[in-house]
Order: C-alpha cells, then sequence, then structure tokens
C-alpha cells in the first residue's frame, strides 16, 4: 500500500508545539508511482514481515517518540520503539491460516473478548478422545482380539499407540515453538518443512481425513442396517451367498444418501456440528462406561447368551431357534428347524448333511465371563482364510470328507483372510485423531502449554482403554464369539453390545451418534485444510479451492471432498478403506516426527521449544515407526502414497510459488551444502570429474537491463543444468548510492535466468570501476571448492568507437586475468545471433580449429553442446592447422586415434599452410594498425597535458592566495624568489604542448611497421583466410584464443589480431585454456 507523508522541520519552542508541527500526512488512495524520497525506510534495506514490524498501522503520534529519541527517528519507521512493539506484541491475535480472511480484524477481537478462550480439558483432551475412540472400537476391536489372539492384539495395540505418542511428542515440541496460527498440523509441517514437503504432505493428510470421513459413514451406515434395523435394507439376497454383494449395495446407496447429507449440513452451517459435538462425545463416553460396566457384571453375573454349535463349528442364528436337531413333546420327540436345514425333509430317516449325521449339537455361553478362565483359550492367535468355519478349539469333533459346500447350511464363516499386517491397517485409525487439539489452536487460552498436556493424556487415556479393552474382551467373550464379526451366532447382535451394561442398546445407539458425529468432523475439517494449502498458493491448479462462500466458508472445497469421500463410499467395505486413509495419516505422522528430529538436529538458532521432554532419538524412532507401520500394513498402498506424495512435492518444486517460511530442510540443505563444500576443499578435482563451471559475466545498460540475453542461452545450452553458474556483473559507482539499482539489476538478471532457464546464482559486484569490479568477480566469486574454473564473457564490438576508449582495454586486462588465475576463458563473438533454447538448429557442422593445444577445452565443449537439444543435431569437425615439416597424413592418423580413445565421434580434417611472402595487403594492414595505435596514444597524451595544465593554474592559484592571507599576519621576512605563472610563460606553455602533438602527428605517416606486428597479421591473415575457405556456413567456429602480449603498450594491436582473426564468421566462440589438462583418455 503506498504510503506518502511530508515531515515539516520547525523550530523547537518552548512551550513543546514544535512536536505538534512535524505532520505525517497519508494518501490512501494514492496510486502507485515512483516513490517519495522519505519512503525508504532506515538504510532502505527490505525487512521481514511480520505482525510486530512494519506495522502499517502504527500510531501516527507517536512517530517521533518524543524529543528524548530524536537521535532514532529516521528509522523508527522501520524499527519501532520497545515500547511500541511489546503493545502489539501483548494485543497481538493469530488468526486462522489461510481459513478466515474474510474476517475483519475487529470482529475477530470481539468475537475473542466475548467468547472465553478454552482450556487444556475443553480445547484439547476432550477432542481428541472423541477422535481417538471412534468406529474401529466398537465394530472391529473384538474381531480383531479373536483373529490376533490377546498377546498379538496387544502388540498391535501397543506399536500403534506407541506411534502416536511419539509423533505427539514431537508435535508438541514444534507446537510450542513460537506462536501457531490456527491451521493444526498441515502449518506445523509446512512452516517447520517447506513449502514441497508442507504441501505433499499437506494434501496426504487432506485425503487421509476425506477417507476417515468415509471410513466412519460407513462404519454408520453397517450399524444401522446390520444392528438396528436389518429390514432397511434395499437390495435384498435371495441366497446365503449373495448376501455380501447385497451388503455392499446397500452400503452405497445408504453411504451416498447419507454423504449428501452430512455435506448439506456443513454447507449450511457448522455451528449446528459444533454444537452436536458435545452430544457425540456424550454418547462415546456413555458406551466406554457402558462396557466397563458390563465386564464388572460378568464377575458376579454373567449373561444367559447361548450359542450353538454343530461338533466345535460355530452356526449362525439365522432360521431356527432351538439349538438341537429334534425336540421332545406331547406327541414325542420330532425334529427341530436346524434339521430342515441340513437334511433334505424334516422325517428321522431323511437323507442329511454328512457332518451334520456324524457330531452333536451343543450350546455354550458366549460370555462365560471374567473369573471361566477363557482368558488362557484366547490368548493365542486364530488366523483364518476367507470362507474358513469359525471353529471352537478343543472341543471334539468327528471330521468330515471335503464336502461341497452349500451356501445354505447356517455357519458362521470368515468373511476376508485374516493375518497379522491386514489387522494393523484396519486398527491403525482408531489411533488417530492426535492433531485435533493442534487444529484448534487458535481458540486456545494457553496453546503452548494446553497441546502438549491436552494431546498426551489423551493418548495415554485412549491406551488405556484400548489396552484394558483388549485383556478384558479376551477374559470374558468366548473366541468363537469374538471372531464373528457381524455377531451372526448372537443373532445378530452387536458383540460388544451384548456385553454391556445395562442394554445392548447404550453400545448400538452410543456408536451410531459418534460414528455420525465423527464423520461430520471429518467432512466439516478436511474442506477447511484444503482451504488453507490453496490460499497458500503452493499449489497453482488448487487455488480455485480457496474460495467459498461470503463468511469464508469453502463451498468448492466441500465439494471436491464429497466427491473423493465419494469414492470410499462405493468401496463399501470398512476393511478395505481402513488401511488407505492409515497410509496418509502415517506419513503425515512421519513427516511431524521428521520435522522435529531435523530441527532438532540442525539447531539452528529459532528452534526454542517450551515443551522440554523431547529427543531426537525419539523423534527418529517415531518416524522409522511410521515408515515400518506403512510397509507392514500394506506395501503396495504405502508406495502409492508415497508416489502421490512425491509427484505433488516435484510439481510443486516445478510450478509452484516460492516461499521462505524458514523451514528445516533449507536449513538441512545449508548444513548438507556446508559438509559438501568441506569435503571437496582438499585440492582440485580429478581431470574425469571436470566440468566448466562457468562465470558468466553480463554487462548492463542505463536502465540495468543485460545487454547480450543470449550469452545466457549459450551458458545454459552448455551447461544443460550441470555443474555450477554463476551469473556476474559489475555496477559502476560506490555501494552507499547504488544499492537501490544494484537490487533492480540483480532481480532483471534473476528474471532472465529464469526466462533462460539457467540454473545458477547471481553475483553484481558494484565498484568504482568496471575494470576492478570485473577483477574481484573473477577473484572471489564462488565459495570454497564451488568456485568456478572458467569464464564466459562477449566479445566487445564497440572497442573501436571513439566514445568507448577503455572497452578494449577493460576486455584484455580480463584476458590476463583469467590467465593469471588460470581459469580456461570463452569468447562469444557475434553473441547476438547465437540460438535461443527454443530454436532447433536442423543440421550443421561444429567446427572445431585446434592450432594449439589447450588442455582439451576444445574437444571437450562441442562434446556438451551437443548434450542440448539445441545443437544436437549438428555435427562435429576438427581441423588443425599443418606445416611445411609435418607429415599431414601421419597427423590426421594420429588424431584419429586420439579422438577414438576419447570416445569423441567427429570428422577430421589437416589444413597445410604453406609459407609464403607476407602480402602487400597485410603490410598495409599492419601500417595502418600501428597508425591508428600511435593516434590514439598522442590523443591521450594530449588530453593527459591539458589536465595537468589545469590542475597546475589551480594549484598556482591556491598558493598565491594562500601567501597572501599569511602575509598579511606574518611578520617581514627577507625576499625570497617565487615561482610566478605569467601570461607569456601560459602562451609559451601551450606553443610548446601544440609543436609537439603537430610533430607527433606528423610521425605517424612516416612509420615503419615492427616486424613482429607484421608476422601476427600475416598469421591472422592466412589463418582467417583458411578458416573462411572451410568453415564459413558453419553453425559454430572454435578457435584457439591467442594470449595477450607481455608487453601491455601493444594491447591495442592485439584486438585488431583477434578482430582480423575472426572477421567474415557468423558465429565464434575463441577459447583460451586454463593451464590444465580437462579431459582424458582413460577410464
Amino acid at each position: 500500500m503506498p504510503t506518502n507523508f511530508t515531515v515539516v522541520p520547525v523550530e523547537a519552542r518552548a512551550d513543546g508545539a514544535g512536536d505538534e508541527a512535524a505532520e505525517r500526512t497519508e494518501a490512501p488512495g494514492t496510486p502507485e508511482g515512483p516513490e517519495p524520497v522519505g519512503h525508504s525506510p532506515g538504510d532502505g534495506s527490505p525487512r521481514e514481515s511480520v505482525p510486530f514490524v512494519n506495522n502499517v498501522e502504527m500510531e501516527r503520534e507517536s512517530f517521533f517518540e518524543g524529543k528524548n529519541m530524536a537521535l532514532f527517528e529516521e528509522e523508527m519507521d522501520s524499527n519501532p520503539m520497545v515500547s511500541s512493539l511489546l503493545n502489539k506484541l501483548a494485543n497481538y491475535t493469530n488468526l486462522s491460516q489461510g481459513v478466515v480472511e474474510h474476517e475483519q480484524a475487529e470482529e475477530s477481537r470481539r468475537r475473542a473478548a466475548q467468547t472465553p478462550r478454552m482450556g487444556t480439558f475443553i480445547g484439547v483432551y476432550l477432542p481428541c478422545l472423541q477422535n481417538i475412540l471412534g468406529v474401529i472400537l466398537f465394530l472391529r476391536l473384538t474381531w480383531i482380539v479373536g483373529a490376533a489372539g490377546i498377546l498379538e492384539s496387544f502388540l498391535i495395540v501397543a506399536v500403534c499407540c506407541s506411534c502416536t505418542l511419539l509423533t505427539a511428542i514431537s508435535m508438541s515440541a514444534i507446537a510450542t515453538n513460537g506462536v501457531v496460527p490456527a491451521g493444526g498440523s498441515y502449518y506445523m509441517i509446512s512452516r517447520s518443512l517447506g513449502p514441497e514437503f508442507g504441501g505433499a504432505v499437506g494434501l496426504c493428510f487432506y485425503l487421509g481425513t476425506t477417507f476417515a470421513g468415509a471410513m466412519y459413514i460407513l462404519g454408520t451406515i453397517e450399524i444401522f442396517l446390520t444392528y438396528i434395523s436389518p429390514g432397511a435394507a434395499i437390495f435384498q439376497a435371495e441366497t446365503a451367498a449373495d448376501e455380501a454383494a447385497a451388503m455392499l449395495h446397500n452400503m452405497r446407496v445408504y453411504g451416498t444418501c447419507t454423504l449428501a447429507l452430512m455435506a448439506v449440513v456443513v454447507f449450511v452451517g457448522v455451528k449446528y456440528v459444533n454444537k452436536l459435538a458435545l452430544v457425540f462425545l456424550a454418547c462415546v463416553v456413555l458406551s466406554i462406561l457402558a462396557i466397563y460396566a458390563g465386564v464388572i457384571k460378568t464377575a458376579f453375573d454373567p449373561p444367559d447368551i447361548p450359542v450353538c454349535l454343530l461338533g466345535n463349528r460355530t452356526l449362525a442364528r439365522r432360521g431356527f431357534d432351538v439349538c438341537a436337531k429334534v425336540h421332545e413333546g406331547s406327541n414325542g420327540s420330532a425334529t427341530t428347524a436346524l434339521w430342515g436345514l441340513f437334511c433334505n425333509g424334516s422325517q428321522p430317516s431323511a437323507s442329511c448333511d454328512e457332518y451334520f449325521a456324524q457330531n452333536n449339537v451343543s450350546e455354550m455361553q458366549a460370555i462365560p465371563g471374567v473369573a471361566s478362565g477363557v482368558f488362557l483359550e484366547n490368548l493365542w492367535s486364530a488366523y483364518a482364510d476367507k470362507g474358513a468355519y469359525v471353529e471352537k478349539k478343543g472341543v471334539p469333533a468327528v471330521p468330515a470328507p471335503e464336502e461341497s459346500r452349500d451356501s445354505r447350511l447356517p455357519y458362521v464363516l470368515s468373511d476376508i483372510t485374516t493375518y497379522l499386517t491386514l489387522l494393523v491397517g484396519i486398527y491403525f485409525p482408531s489411533v488417530t485423531g492426535i492433531m485435533a487439539g493442534s487444529n484448534r489452536s487458535g481458540d486456545l487460552k494457553d496453546a503452548q502449554k494446553s497441546i502438549p498436556t491436552g494431546t498426551i493424556m489423551a493418548i495415554v487415556t485412549t491406551s488405556f482403554i484400548y489396552l484394558s479393552c483388549i485383556v478384558l474382551f479376551g477374559a470374558c467373550i468366548e473366541g468363537v464369539v469374538l471372531r464373528d464379526k457381524f455377531g451372526e451366532a448372537l443373532q445378530g447382535n452387536l458383540v460388544i453390545g451384548v456385553l454391556a451394561w445395562p442394554s445392548p442398546w447404550v453400545i448400538v445407539i452410543g456408536s451410531f451418534f459418534s460414528t455420525c458425529g465423527a464423520g461430520l468432523q471429518s467432512l466439516t475439517g478436511a474442506p477447511r485444510l484444503l482451504q488453507a494449502i490453496a490460499r497458500d498458493g503452493i499449489v497453482p491448479f488448487l487455488q480455485v479451492f480457496g474460495h467459498g462462500k461470503a463468511n469464508g466458508e469453502p463451498t468448492w472445497a466441500l465439494l471436491l471432498t464429497a466427491l473423493i469421500c465419494e469414492t470410499g463410499v462405493l468401496i463399501a467395505s470398512l476393511d478395505s478403506v481402513a488401511p488407505i486413509l492409515s497410509m496418509f495419516f502415517l506419513m503425515c505422522y512421519m513427516f511431524v516426527n521428521l520435522a522435529c528430529a531435523v530441527q532438532t538436529l540442525l539447531r539452528t538458532p529459532n528452534w526454542r521449544p517450551r515443551f522440554k521432554y523431547y529427543h531426537w532419538t525419539l523423534s527418529f524412532l517415531g518416524m522409522s515407526l511410521c515408515l515400518a507401520l506403512m510397509f507392514v500394513c500394506s506395501w503396495y498402498y504405502a508406495l502409492f502414497a508415497m508416489l502421490v506424495a512425491g509427484c505433488i512435492y516435484k510439481y510443486i518444486e516445478y510450478r509452484g510459488a516460492e516461499k521462505e517460511w524458514g523451514d528445516g530442510i533449507r536449513g538441512l540443505s545449508l548444513n548438507a551444502a556446508r559438509y559438501a563444500l568441506l569435503r571437496v576443499e582438499h585440492g582440485p578435482p580429478h581431470t574425469k570429474n571436470w566440468r566448466p563451471q562457468v562465470l558468466v559475466l553480463l554487462n548492463l545498460d542505463e536502465e540495468q537491463q543485460v545487454k547480450h540475453p543470449r550469452l545466457l542461452s549459450f551458458a545454459s545450452q552448455l551447461k544443460a543444468g550441470k555443474g555450477l553458474t554463476i551469473v556476474g556483473s559489475v555496477l559502476e559507482g560506490t555501494y552507499l548510492d547504488k544499492h537501490a539499482e544494484a537490487q533492480r539489476a540483480e532481480e532483471n538478471i534473476r528474471s532472465l535466468m529464469g526466462v533462460e532457464r539457467t540454473k545458477g546464482f547471481c553475483q553484481l559486484v558494484v565498484s568504482s570501476n568496471l575494470r576492478d569490479g570485473t577483477s574481484h568477480l573473477i577473484q572471489s566469486a564462488g565459495l570454497g571448492a564451488m568456485k568456478h574454473n572458467t569464464v564466459l564473457m562477449a566479445w566487445p564490438g564497440s572497442w573501436k568507437q571513439e566514445d568507448n576508449p577503455f572497452s578494449w582495454k577493460n576486455f584484455v586486462d580480463t584476458v590476463r586475468d583469467a590467465t593469471a588465475a588460470q581459469q580456461a576463458l570463452l569468447v562469444a563473438k557475434n553473441v547476438d545471433l547465437f540460438p535461443q533454447n527454443q530454436e532447433r538448429l536442423g543440421g550443421g557442422n561444429i567446427d572445431v580449429w585446434w592450432v594449439v593445444h589447450d588442455g582439451g577445452m576444445l574437444m571437450l565443449l562441442p562434446f556438451l553442446l551437443r548434450q542440448h537439444k539445441v545443437w544436437r543435431k549438428c555435427r562435429m569437425r576438427i581441423f588443425t592447422v599443418a606445416q611445411e615439416a609435418d607429415n599431414s597424413i601421419q597427423m590426421k592418423r594420429d588424431l584419429q586415434t586420439f579422438l577414438y580413445h576419447l570416445r569423441i565421434s567427429a570428422e577430421v580434417e589437416v589444413v597445410e599452410m604453406v609459407e609464403n611472402d607476407i602480402s602487400a595487403f597485410t603490410y598495409e594492414k599492419t601500417l595502418v594498425m600501428e597508425q591508428r595505435s600511435q593516434m590514439l596514444k598522442q590523443m591521450q597524451l594530449s588530453k593527459t597535458e591539458r589536465e595537468r595544465e589545469a590542475q597546475l593554474i589551480h594549484d598556482r592559484n591556491t598558493a598565491s592566495h594562500a601567501a597572501a592571507a599569511t602575509k598579511a599576519q606574518a611578520p617581514p621576512t627577507p625576499d625570497k624568489v617565487q615561482m610566478t605563472w605569467t601570461r607569456e610563460k601560459l602562451i609559451a606553455e601551450r606553443c610548446k604542448n601544440r609543436d609537439a602533438s603537430v610533430s607527433g602527428f606528423k610521425d605517424l605517416f612516416s612509420l615503419k611497421p615492427d616486424q613482429s606486428n607484421v608476422r601476427r597479421m600475416h598469421t591472422a591473415v592466412k589463418l582467417n583466410d583458411v578458416v573462411l575457405t572451410k568453415s564459413q556456413d558453419a553453425q559454430l567456429v572454435l578457435l584457439n584464443m591467442p594470449g595477450p602480449p607481455r608487453n601491455r603498450h601493444g594491447d591495442e594491436n592485439y584486438m585488431e589480431f583477434l578482430e582480423v582473426l575472426t572477421e567474415g564468421l557468423n558465429r565464434v566462440l575463441l577459447v583460451r585454456g586454463g593451464g590444465r589438462e580437462v579431459i582424458t583418455i582413460y577410464s
């Protein structure tokens, strides 16, 4: 928001009115434009945006904070007084992250003032208790005890509860490390592990919460159709074999209707869900108390609930009432309804099932009680395959031969194959829900105290309930009844219900409402979690789900949640949905532990949790336990969940918005980078590991825009995303004056790097002159062993222009600096003609002119370029130059062998340069070059003399004034000989300089060219002629770059030599090696 203010300085008066005259006027509607001079806060450096610093709501009257603090008044817009800071800290209220932006701050404060904040018991303990104790306890725990036995069930519960306890410890440490806005686990993970991990794990947690809603809905429908109103089923099974399919169809229909009804309730208003939460919690508590009361009652008065056995097989109570083959009546014995089920008639002589005929029918008590000794029988596991009979151990039975199983017979059968890992996956959702307290952190009176205490207390309480229930169920209930998942032997009653006191309906009704409430809670929480992720802006395609109704309700997120939940409902099996959400919750818990472990091990200064009872080993153990449980439950579900999280992670990394949340992964990366840098610090890399680590020197124009953007394109093509790239540039001036321009220039370079997809670092230096700045970059860019070994720069095309006399001087000095630093140098001439990254060269050649050995740079560069898709279709040709004394045939053969050992495919040609006389053209070109050089020196000399003359006049005038002033004050002294600057002397000096200049210019036309310059020009002309003949149509020409002369007086001649050498070529890359081998034939 642009803020304009005016400070009117006035004289301080005794009445103190000077303070009132200092005004700050704000124009809130002012359109954005150039910022005023006084707008830059303090020293102009950007500061972190937090609720306490740089707050635009700062009181205007306290801007100067009185005269006592006038020394700091220029910085008070960015550094407020401590009193103002403490006031804002005290009044700070944390709003829900990404959810309640629609609420005004005044409404939030008013609601906070009217509604009392919740404590540990109401705000954390009870919500966690309600979320942890749920559908699995009522519908599946007895079956798990019957299948796995008391010992293995105890182990399953202990491991799962240990996992959640360790996670709660890690979560407590994170939650007490500063203020946690209402956003719960997603906020903690994302701010601790960064946007990529935060987004991936946040979406996994969202999916887990959504599938939990589907599980609770399926549990609600299962209770309704199985135990409350079996006659309400729409699809009726004609045979017993069709009962499972009919049940699934009924679950889908009723589940879809229930989901739609719940979504409407959530859409209408969350306040209704919150009002019913207390009722649902009361149902859970009453159900638990009824279970314990029933267990106590069995100790002295076990209930009379018979179970019918045929041999050792359990019979389902459907189609018969009397558990006997015959019964005695007034008219004698008669067959029962059970006889009719196993025989083809009611007569005693009817043909019956062989197993029925050979075994007796018996009855036993379903709940013999705690004192019955059934505990030892249920100690061990009794896993079974799908369709196996539920049999009583220790009961004698005559085995029957393998008969064709008749689905009409009233046996209790296993509906799925049971084994330990399956039961772990089915049970684990019953211990989830530990995040309920942290999700309400915005409504807690003291979140940093309540979250650890309430969560750990809830986990300990529920762990005790689960473990005690396992022992008590195994001690009270018969094993065959425990393994009867749907209570078929109990006439369709809920197994845990027949144990409860005073009535089974307490459990049935209580479990129905508790699962229904848990489903509503899931459908309420999941859309808000998705909305928080969407409003964070880290996943671009989810941003539409950040919008909602006018009051902020996440309408679109609720719609998506309902659709995903519907997929879980269509699965229609509680046992199939439970492992899916187990994966997502386990992944979320794993990353909570990882976040705590990373922060603890990195010892970041900001890691100061108030909760002290944590250790990185506990977090690491919790993380390992979560990972192990994921693969124990279902390895393919675990891989699928990791694949989903990995895809989301890479998507956020590739397309997502960049966020800086001070996350631990960034700190981990810094530590890993530091460790790696220290490891590679010892000595230079081996030749096999050498690759060009490029420092790209860019030139900027007056608007801080890059002059040659295609230099970056070429760098990215050369690197292909590998190795180190440093993009450097120099801004002329002083840093204090140019720091704003330097920041703007750096932003321009970074944006261009993003467009060209150049992965690297940007380093901009502000220096008093370009020459020193470039030298500083070559010397100091990089860190440790991660320093550049190659300098890439553009040819100074304007070096001949009179208005830019220093470009060639800077260029030659840069060449010398790179040579002194033993760094390779690449100079791209006509760089604006180089291809962009989007272009594709359809063919052509990359020609290498190998004149002198440079360590193999000329061989390596074309190979690297052809890895990029721009140059991929180009062929590589290598030319070398032979003198008269060389054997060109043998040279070609040797070069082909060398390339074969280098594993480089290229055409080879040896060009013979015959010695001949120096041509008149070469002689004349050398003469013109030297005349131009001499003229430049004379012009420079004349300019120097004029500057020296002006300085001399200024010094004389200053001295004469000082002497006159001294003479007026000092006593008379003997006469001295004084230097005087008369008009005649000035004219004579000017004529002398003019005569010297004229004589110097006359000498230009009597010059004879230096023989060494003639030889160099001859080489440049001849080599250019040969290169033009062979490579004029090449896509790129790579040439050895001659070194600059040792005598600095010939620098301008050196530029002319290079110009002649590359004249007429379109794209040229001059290459100068760094003095070491960069390519090897060895493996």
